[in-house]
Parts: C-alpha cells; structure tokens; sequence
C-alpha cells in the first residue's frame, strides 16, 4: 500500500510544480519563442520538466529504504541523471557549448556503467553474449545517444511525455509476464511523474520540458534498460524493441543530415514526427499515433522477446523495419522547406 501511496504522491508533486514553474516561467520570461523551425505558434513557457527531475529523484531514496530497488540501481541512476538534469537547467537558462554539454554527457553516462559494473551479458541471436570492453564502449555510447535522441524528439506537444509513460508501463507488462516484477517500481514511478507533468503538457501544451526534463528521461530510460539486462539479457532488447519510434526516427534523421552535411548541432525542423505534425496539422494526432504503435505493434513484439519465445535481435529486426519505411516514407532528414505537404 505504501507504494502505491508513493505513486500518487509522485503524481501530485509533479503536478503541482509543474504548476509553479509554468508561473515562475511566466514571471521571469522563460518563454520558447516560435520560429521557422519551431511546431508551435505562439510563445510557451518551457523548463517544466524539472517537476519531472524532483518527484521521481524524490521517490528514489523511498524506494530503496523500501528495499524494491537496489543500491546500484540508486546511485547510478541519481548521480548520472542529477548531472545531466543540472546541465540542462544551466543551457535552458543560459547557453553551454555542445562540447562542453557532451562532455558532461559521457560523465554521467559513465558514471551509470560504473555502479553497473558496465553492459552485462546481453542475447544476440539467441545467444548469451559478453561482450566485454567494447560492449562497454558501445553501452556509453548508446547511454550518450538516448538522452540526446530524447531532446531531439522532444519538439511537439506531449509526445516525449506520452512515449516515456507508454514504455514504461509496457515494460512493465513485459516484466510481469516474464516473472521480474521487482523489476517495476521503476519505471511505475518515472511514469507517475511524467504523467503530473503531461497534465499541463498535453495539447496544446502550456508548458513545455526543456532540455533539463528531456535529457533527464533519457540518460533514465537507457539506463534502466541495461539494468534490466543484468536480471535477464532478453530484457534489453524489449526495451530497445518499444522506444523504436524515438530511436529509428531520431537516427534516421541524424544520418540523413550528417550525409548532407547538415551542422548536427544545430535546430531543425526534419523529424519524420515534424513533418507527420505539417501533415495532420495537429500534435495531438502525431503524439496518440506513436502511443497506439508502441501499445498495438511494439509491445507485442516485446512480450515475446521478454518471455523468451522470439530472440531478441530478431525482435528488434522486426520492429524496426516497418519504422524505418515510415520514416523514409514522411521523409525524415529532409528539411521543412524542401518539403511541400504534397511530397508527403
């Protein structure tokens, strides 16, 4: 019952500092502008994401005086998503040079690998495999990746919220149909923050995330997919199979610039999500689309996976190829202004 008490009060405080930052927002002129590379047309208050950042790293210290997490899954998720959630407050009020946010990017994540004992033995091809330290390298990298797709994909109302809350309780199903259920709290708790914060942040939104909320969710999700790993190597891969939407359309996108010889570091608007926004003309329908192929495609694959009945690389195959036809299809990499909604 006392964690169950934990997930409304997560909910609540989320809520209601969503609430106070929007006013703080408000007050000080913390506003994101619209311009030509933006989705919104008029100015929002943005920074919310740090009610997301406080309620779950609250719920942390409970959670494990509770003994349902365990002390390496505390301190690795406290320390390297405290760091990344603070260098994104710092460039949401101010401006940190990308070398400089990536530096402290590699920290954190390297911070997380070392209370994990780095990448555990994970399934290729239905094979248990240790990869040792290039497995290692690639698990920073990979950690790095997530919480910088994650602001990527971060650009139109809700969906960064809506896709962490609709993972995270999938996995949820997939641990409870694997047999890990100890394995839940977590991300029962991420999604409970989030959700407090999705209530102000769903379309159209009155508050937007901003890079210290979007940074924060994903250095989290990447790591509570390699820990997940460590209980049963199939688990990594159900978590990799349902954030297919983010991963296939953020890298798909990155790739399709570098290639052009786009300046990666700089704003855009040619996310296949921003063009399906251009397309459908309302956020709403691009956010509940990506809900309904994580819950309708996604998760079924990832059950599988999670029970042992599908390997997991096979999994991930099937997954995202259809991802990767619609993303060509919307034409992601592409920018806005090459684009009519006929070429669509």
């Amino acid at each position: 019952m006392t964690v169950w008490w934990l997930l409304l009060t997560a909910f609540a405080v989320s809520w209601a500092l969503t609430l106070l930052l929007r006013h703080y927002a408000l007050v000080k002129s913390l506003m994101d502008i619209p311009n030509e590379r933006s989705s919104h047309s008029i100015p929002t208050p943005r920074g919310g994401g740090v009610a997301i950042v406080v309620s779950f790293l609250l719920a942390l210290p409970v959670l494990a005086g509770l003994d349902l997490i365990s002390p390496v899954a505390f301190y690795s998720l406290l320390g390297s998503s405290l760091l990344v959630a603070l260098i994104g407050f710092v460039d949401d009020h101010g401006h940190i040079a990308a070398r400089w946010r990536l530096l402290g990017h590699f920290i954190a994540a390297a911070w997380a690998l070392f209370w994990l004992n780095g990448l555990p033995s994970i399934e290729l091809f239905g094979i248990s495999t240790d990869l040792g330290w290039i497995g290692n390298i690639l698990a920073l990298v990979y950690l790095v990746w997530m919480l910088n797709l994650y602001n990527f994909m971060d650009g139109i109302d809700g969906l960064a919220s809506a896709e962490v809350i609709s993972v995270c309780l999938g996995m949820c199903l997939v641990y409870w149909f694997s047999g890990n259920t100890e394995l839940m709290w977590l991300p029962l708790i991420l999604s409970a923050a989030v959700a407090g914060f999705l209530w102000w942040n769903f379309p159209p939104a009155r508050i937007f995330m901003g890079d210290a909320g979007s940074g924060f969710l994903g250095i989290v999700l990447g790591v509570l997919a390699i820990q997940a790993a460590g209980s049963s190597p199939e688990l990594f891969w159900s978590w990799i199979i349902l954030f297919g939407v983010f991963v296939v359309d953020a890298t798909w996108t990155l790739v399709q610039r570098l290639v052009r010889g786009d300046k990666i570091y700089e704003a855009h608007r040619s996310h296949a999500y921003q063009h399906a926004t251009d397309l459908f003309k309302h956020h709403v329908v691009v956010t509940l689309s990506v809900v309904a192929i994580n819950v309708f495609f996604l998760l079924p694959l990832a059950l599988l996976v999670g029970r042992g009945w599908l390997s997991g690389s096979l999994g991930v195959l099937l997954a995202y190829f259809p991802l990767m036809i619609l993303v060509w299809k919307l034409k992601a990499g592409i920018p806005i202004d090459k684009l009519s909604s006929r070429s669509l």
